[in-house]
């Protein structure tokens, strides 16, 4: 038994297909076909069954292959020790990050990162909160940046900042008058757009919506952020937006209103996350550490509020008087 069949293994559970394996692997179809009967013969036990449409493996095929996954992302550990022993800096790191927040968060951190780590190649994975998660039990990925809380025993969690939520509305809704002296109990019996299922900020928003007495717009959900602002510039309804979908580098629209909080605002809790296994311990730490040295205005809702309304502003007198 070696490596190279393990892996061929793995990625046969993964793609279900000889094919598709083989061309992960970069190897035959046959190379892959032979070296898989050749791990039944020396284990002495059926891996896989093979039928005219697909590939199944067996029961003892699938416990196997989870436990060649573990093999396999050990020895990329133990890869990881020696290139870090040798320079600490370089090397790549995996990371995963959701969707309402990637886009937002790294114009404003990545050059950061450059400049702290210079020779470190960054690969970054855009994926929702479950499949970050899975990604990371399965060793694909490094670490990852999600919303708290997080119910992962085998995560180590560096907190990294708390992100405040504003209220989006058009022009037309009567919310929009309300500007800073808006508190949460003024959401009670109004419905939310919302994003669709699987996105932590949907959760978040109804966590919101159940404490206050407020709903969802029934019939729409939205499978981004930028859809959602859309929709409530275009008057459809209104939704909480985090602070960083509406700082620079982001557009401003045209009659989307953002309206502060009083006292303290909803928010999110974002933290860098890794396996506690991780080889990689110490130096996500440091990368941890540059995360959180954002510049100090952008998670601060109030200018975002002020520089929306000042922009609307500014808009409505270059905009010639009708006849």
């Amino acid at each position: 038994m070696n490596l190279r069949d393990l892996q061929y293994l793995v990625a046969l559970a993964e793609h279900r297909h000889f094919g598709h394996a083989a061309d992960a692997c970069f190897v035959s179809q046959p190379t892959l076909s032979t070296q898989i009967k050749k791990l039944e013969d020396e284990l002495g036990v059926p891996l896989v069954e093979r039928t005219p449409r697909k590939v199944l493996l067996t029961e003892v095929g699938r416990d196997i292959a989870i436990r060649a996954r573990d093999v396999l992302n050990e020895i990329e550990q133990i890869r990881g020790v020696a290139r870090r022993t040798l320079d600490p800096e370089s090397g790549t790191v995996r990371l995963g990050i959701f969707p309402t927040l990637g886009p937002y968060l790294l114009p404003h951190v990545l050059p950061l990162v450059r400049t702290a780590f210079p020779r470190l190649e960054l690969l970054l994975v855009e994926e929702k909160t479950e499949a970050v998660l899975r990604m990371l039990r399965e060793g694909k990925l490094d670490a990852g940046i999600l919303a708290l809380p997080l119910h992962e025993d085998s995560l180590h969690s560096e907190f990294l900042f708390e992100e405040p939520f504003l209220l989006a509305v058009s022009g037309e809704h009567p919310l929009a008058h309300k500007q800073s002296q808006l508190k949460l109990a003024d959401l009670s019996n109004q419905n939310l757009l919302l994003l669709e299922d699987g996105h932590c900020l949907r959760d978040q928003a109804l966590e919101v919506c159940h404490m206050v007495g407020a709903g969802e717009h029934s019939g729409f959900r939205a499978t981004s952020l930028e859809t959602l602002r859309q929709m409530v510039a275009a008057n459809v309804g209104i939704t909480l937006l985090p602070v960083t979908a509406v700082k620079p580098p982001v557009a401003p629209l045209e009659n989307l209103h953002l309206i502060e909080f009083k006292g303290r605002p909803p928010s999110r809790h974002v933290a860098m996350v890794w396996r506690k296994s991780s080889a990689m311990d110490a130096f996500l730490k440091h990368l941890a550490e540059i995360f959180r040295q954002l510049p100090a205005d952008l998670l601060n809702p109030h200018t975002a509020a002020t520089a929306v309304a000042a922009a609307a502003a500014s808009a409505k007198t270059r905009t010639p008087a009708r006849r």
